[in-house]
């Protein structure tokens, strides 16, 4: 049993075909809110990854033409972002995901989407597009984290999927790449992801954020179902393994694609009230993952 009482009111959450309007968005490598790149403490953490922020401009050579960006070396200086990110800020159970990526680092702790915007934060920092997909997920996918607490966990989880698009930044000539989700990015382009492989379960200490360098966290039925079980299935069911992990049961609604996480939550609120999040996270927001 999951509960629809911590869900803010007064919103209405239906699917959409693309984005709000019918016009998909193209992203951005622009400072919002929440992707605060231009704070001190994430271009601090942009230079500690053997990078400069240089957001939507992109590098420049000396007659101020935009120089083509190697894709090869964004998707590593993504892995070691995200690298840096699994073993710096420590996983918990925040509820406040609107939080300035700046104040995530400076606390050294976050949630899977708080830790997510870090990683889209400097990726924009270093001049890579980035765009969200708003999912609404299946509470039940957390009943593993919360075995005692299920009749309190919200019936539908509100999810920023980040998306990315490599290669030449915004005024390079050619092409616009395609988007790569951040499951494809971490962990559908490298060797030694498949190799590592396994599925997730969701349980323990590894989190969503950690699993997606060794497993494609996917949300679109791919073939191998990772946890096979899915809402409301029973409970010993296999649950999976491999390279391809299909969370796709879990998936109550697709929402679209916006341009920001910003205007995904502006929209359609966060997982929990505003009430909710003042009383829980003082407490979630400390309470480590295992």
């Amino acid at each position: 049993m999951t509960s629809a009482l911590l869900r803010p009111r007064g919103r209405t959450r239906r699917g959409t075909m693309g984005s709000p309007g019918g016009a998909v968005p193209e992203g951005s490598t622009a400072p919002t809110r929440i992707l605060d790149w231009r704070d001190p403490v994430v271009a601090a953490l942009v230079r500690e990854l053997g990078a400069d922020p240089v957001g939507a401009v992109g590098p420049v050579d000396t007659a101020g033409l935009v120089v083509p960006v190697d894709p090869a070396r964004q998707i590593e200086f993504l892995h070691r972002a995200h690298t840096w990110l699994s073993g710096a800020v420590r996983p918990v159970y925040s509820v406040q995901d609107e939080r300035p990526v700046s104040e995530v680092l400076r606390r050294g702790r976050g949630s899977c989407s708080q830790r997510l915007a870090v990683l889209e934060a400097v990726a924009r920092a270093y001049g890579v597009p980035t765009r969200v997909r708003g999912l609404l997920v299946d509470g039940s996918f957390w009943y593993p984290r919360f075995p005692r607490l299920r009749r309190i966990v919200p019936d539908q989880v509100l999810l920023a999927w980040p998306e990315f698009r490599l290669g030449s930044p915004a005024g390079a000539p050619g092409a616009a790449a395609p988007w790569l989700t951040v499951s494809e990015l971490l962990g559908g382009l490298r060797p030694v992801a498949a190799e590592q492989g396994g599925g997730f379960t969701n349980a323990g200490s590894e989190t969503l954020f950690e699993a997606l360098s060794r497993t494609a966290i996917d949300w679109d039925a791919a073939p191998t179902a990772c946890p096979s079980a899915g809402p409301g299935a029973d409970a010993g069911a296999d649950r999976g393994a491999g390279a391809a992990c299909d969370l796709s049961a879990y998936v109550l609604t697709d929402l679209g694609h916006y341009a920001s996480r910003d205007e995904l939550f502006a929209r359609h609120g966060q997982t929990l009230c505003g009430l909710a999040r003042l009383m829980a996270d003082p407490v979630l927001g400390r309470r480590g993952a295992a």
